[in-house]
């Protein structure tokens, strides 16, 4: 457990997300296979339900979900409620900016459609809290860029001001091969407390802006730490191979999975607060954890060095679009 900033919130330093959990499809490599192909709304809550009680009971305090994530809300506010867990106990945060669309669909059209306008903030807002009530910590812009112009937009920032002045903490998720450049953009505004960023041994360019932050006193969060499946055994690119070989000679002297030793490198960084698991099964939110055990010790930070890792940013961000739904 750690002080997340500025925030007063005290996080545990692995978290859940819904992404995986709240709806039908997603672009996890293996998404399907990981919910059996049972899309049932009454067996995916059960499911999210089972994962989230494995979490907790594996120390996770942080959740994090978003409108745009099919009943991720409501999965996490029924669990919530039917567990019966003291807020003070807890960290819930949400997004706004995206709306569902998938019909409860693995294949759609459009799965979410991006509106970062003040219209949208006030209705999902209100979403939000009625899914959530007395949980919700933490509201994040979900995706912020540049292009998307939600920075510059006046009314969406005297609102968010306004919930900021009501207690609620403000944040953004971050998005594309410009993640420092928003981040900075941001942090010119003094508003706000929480940044959730993609940061991963392929894609680590917004790690400098990202310490920033945290000097600066903001709350920082890792999303896609294992970069959608990409970081695991699912990951079956060719160049990627040779990679993979690496993260499993360490994941077997550590004896622990590859997963664990692609998260434990985002928990080594200093500014990193909270690193979101995406974990879809018990299994895999168990394994997740086990980062927490490994050491990043000079054995692991140097075993080939991270460069080696990295991909440029822009490839990173191209083969993240192109990832199926599943």
């Amino acid at each position: 457990m750690r002080p997340l900033g500025r925030t007063g919130l005290i996080v545990s330093r692995v978290g859940l997300g819904l992404a995986a959990l709240g709806r039908p499809g997603y672009i996890n490599l293996g998404h399907a296979d990981d919910l059996n192909h049972s899309y049932d709304v009454e067996a995916m809550q059960a499911r999210a339900h089972a994962v989230l009680d494995a979490a907790w009971d594996l120390g996770v305090r942080y959740f994090d979900a978003a409108r745009s994530y099919g009943r991720g809300e409501e999965f996490l506010g029924t669990w919530l409620a039917a567990r019966r867990i003291d807020p003070a106990q807890v960290v819930v945060a949400s997004k706004w900016g995206y709306t569902y669309t998938a019909g409860w669909h693995v294949t759609a059209e459009k799965h979410e459609v991006k509106e970062h306008s003040r219209a949208v903030l006030d209705r999902q807002f209100a979403e939000s809290q009625g899914f959530l009530g007395p949980y919700l910590d933490i509201y994040q812009i979900h995706s912020a860029t540049q292009e998307s112009g939600v920075l510059e937009n006046a009314e969406v920032i005297r609102r968010l001001r306004e919930l900021r002045s009501q207690g609620v903490k403000i944040g953004l998720s971050l998005s594309g091969p410009r993640q420092a450049d928003t981040l900075r953009r941001a942090m010119e505004l003094d508003l706000f407390d929480v940044v959730q960023a993609t940061w991963n041994l392929l894609e680590p360019s917004v790690g400098p802006a990202l310490a920033e932050a945290h000097r600066a006193g903001m709350g920082v969060v890792v999303k896609e730490a294992l970069a959608n499946g990409r970081l695991t055994e699912r990951n079956h690119e060719p160049d990627f191979a040779p990679k993979l070989q690496k993260l499993r000679q360490l994941a077997e002297r550590h004896g622990v999975g590859v997963d664990a030793i692609a998260l434990s490198a985002v928990i080594a960084q200093p500014w990193a607060d909270v690193v979101l698991s995406g974990a879809a099964t018990v299994q895999q939110i168990r394994s997740n954890c086990q980062a927490l055990a490994v050491a990043w010790t000079d054995d692991i930070a140097d075993f080939a060095g991270m460069a080696a890792f990295a991909e440029p940013a822009e490839v990173y961000w191209s083969k993240r679009s192109a990832l199926p739904w599943n």
